[in-house]
């Protein structure tokens, strides 16, 4: 679905009414318009984020966006996809739910703009986690997008908030009052944290689309309201003795025609850009989720979450150290697979030093990059084969590992899919558990197996786990004693399977107590 029935039935009439009243009434109300007064500030420690709804990132290159390259370049820029349903659709509701909240749609319950099943009580925004932990901050909310503060998704906590309808009176006035409010705030105040949305990118994307001079002529309006904030911190009397933190990311993407809910890797789009103290300039990580902004305000206040909190997301600065992280300069473009274009490399055979495919039981032919378990990326992998639950591997990060029976029987084979990856040997000696921790994304059908099996200082290896049901991208931690005499283990992901469906390992640790 799209945003909502009620935001879309207003665009006919609203989009050539924003227009007009940005230089009339709106404009008029917005010079009027008298700033809330916030408590002082209490933190050296600053973040400002900016959310631009239904933004593609992708399309950045081909505006001017001035503000938004030099914060490319200066700062830290992860890109990646969004889920799709089951478990949510790629609209507002669950984007800026996740943003907010720093969880997946699986815990914050969010998987429409009904907003049905939200769970903030225990996944609360980080403004109200703020609240709860660090109430001496001073916090403001703008958004015009009102379900966001109606339905509790980002506003709750916020010591301040200008809330607008930009459905019923358009979003450019509105836009434009939220970037004068927080420009006055940020120059005259001293707010510690602030989250700001402007959401005429989004209607920009439904009307035009994507791939339309409209969608990014608004992105450079946008642009040119991020500059003005980041003027206006840059010009606080006390700047100088501030660490300021500014974060820019969007809740979806667009078709190249316009819309977004569905399932293309266009609607999917999503990225996280921020700069800051201790955020590396230039990088791109290629780890980077949607729910690693909450945790990034937190480093960026020197806040540590509790484990209670249950975050899916890390802060921007911090990466991935599994193995399969280091098989970049391995990746390849497609060999059999037709639907993924040319130029995506994503996919490779190559293990990770001290690791190992063993196919010696594995059948002939089939698609050659699913010969077996590969390594990859999740839009190489997620573009093989759209709506058959792949693009619900969102707690992959960078490259991951797949042995997928489904696509390898999409080309001609004959034989059994039979594969197992072996880890390195782990030193246990003089500990009594070890702990075998990896997330995995796992759907189950018909006789396929799914087994993982240790191996202690290389002997007969032992079934720990068997997989008989779905599990859809689940951190995993399987505590085994040590044997006595044992002095290292191994372990072994054993997949069985022929055309049905696949499993995902990521994220492997090994840690002996």
């Amino acid at each position: 679905m799209s945003r909502s029935l009620s935001r879309r039935s207003v665009l006919a009439t609203t989009a050539a009414a924003a227009t007009a009243a940005a230089v009339g009434p709106l404009a008029t109300a917005t010079a009027a318009h008298a700033a809330p007064t916030l408590p002082d500030g209490t933190s050296k420690d600053k973040v400002l984020v900016v959310g631009m709804d239904g933004l593609r990132h992708d399309v950045i290159a081909a505006a001017k966006a001035p503000h938004l390259k030099s914060m490319m370049a200066n700062g830290t820029y992860g890109t990646s996809l969004l889920y799709a349903d089951p478990m949510a659709a790629t609209s507002s509701g669950p984007g800026w739910s996740t943003i907010s909240t720093g969880v997946w749609p699986d815990k914050h319950g969010v998987k429409e703009n009904s907003f049905a099943g939200k769970n903030y009580g225990k996944y609360p925004g980080f403004l109200a986690r703020l609240a709860q932990v660090r109430p001496q901050l001073s916090t403001y909310a703008a958004v015009d997008w009102k379900p966001l503060d109606a339905q509790g998704t980002v506003t709750p906590g916020a010591d301040a908030k200008l809330v607008l309808d930009g459905d019923a009176d358009g979003y450019t006035g509105h836009d434009a009052t939220i970037a004068a409010e927080t420009e006055s705030i940020l120059r005259n105040q001293n707010p510690d944290v602030l989250f700001v949305y402007f959401g005429q990118t989004d209607i920009a994307g439904h009307n035009s689309g994507a791939a339309s001079a409209a969608y990014r002529a608004a992105i450079d309006v946008q642009d040119g309201y991020l500059g003005r904030l980041l003027t206006a911190i840059r010009a606080r009397p006390s700047y100088a003795t501030e660490r300021w933190t500014v974060i820019v990311t969007t809740d979806h993407g667009h078709t190249d025609s316009g819309g977004h809910g569905g399932s293309a890797i266009e609607e999917r789009r999503t990225f996280v850009l921020a700069q800051g103290p201790g955020i590396a300039a230039g990088a791109r990580p290629a780890d980077t989720r949607l729910v690693d902004v909450a945790a990034t305000v937190y480093r960026q206040l020197g806040i540590v979450p509790d484990p209670a909190w249950g975050l899916d997301g890390k802060p921007i600065q911090e990466r991935s150290t599994d193995p399969f992280e280091a098989l970049y300069p391995a990746l390849a473009g497609r060999t059999d697979e037709t639907g993924i274009p040319a130029g995506i490399l994503g996919w490779t055979r190559t293990a990770p030093s001290g690791w190992s495919v063993v196919n010696s039981a594995m059948g002939t032919g089939g698609v050659a990059e699913w010969r077996g378990w590969s390594f990859a990326t999740d839009e190489f992998w997620s573009r093989s084969q759209r709506d058959q639950s792949r693009e619900l591997n969102v707690r992959s990060r960078g490259i991951f590992a797949v042995a997928d029976s489904d696509e390898w029987d999409d080309k001609a084979s004959s034989g059994p899919y039979d594969s197992t990856l072996l880890t390195p040997a782990y030193a246990v000696g003089g500990t009594s558990t070890v702990t075998l921790g990896f997330t995995t994304h796992y759907r189950q059908e018909g006789s396929q197996s799914a087994r993982v099996l240790a191996s202690w200082n290389g002997g007969t290896p032992v079934e720990v786990k068997r997989y008989t049901s779905d599990v859809i991208s689940q951190p995993q931690a399987l505590t085994l004693d040590v044997p006595a005499g044992a002095a290292n283990v191994s372990f072994r992901f054993h997949y069985t399977g022929s055309n049905n469906w696949y499993w995902v390992i990521d994220g492997v640790k090994v840690t002996a107590v």
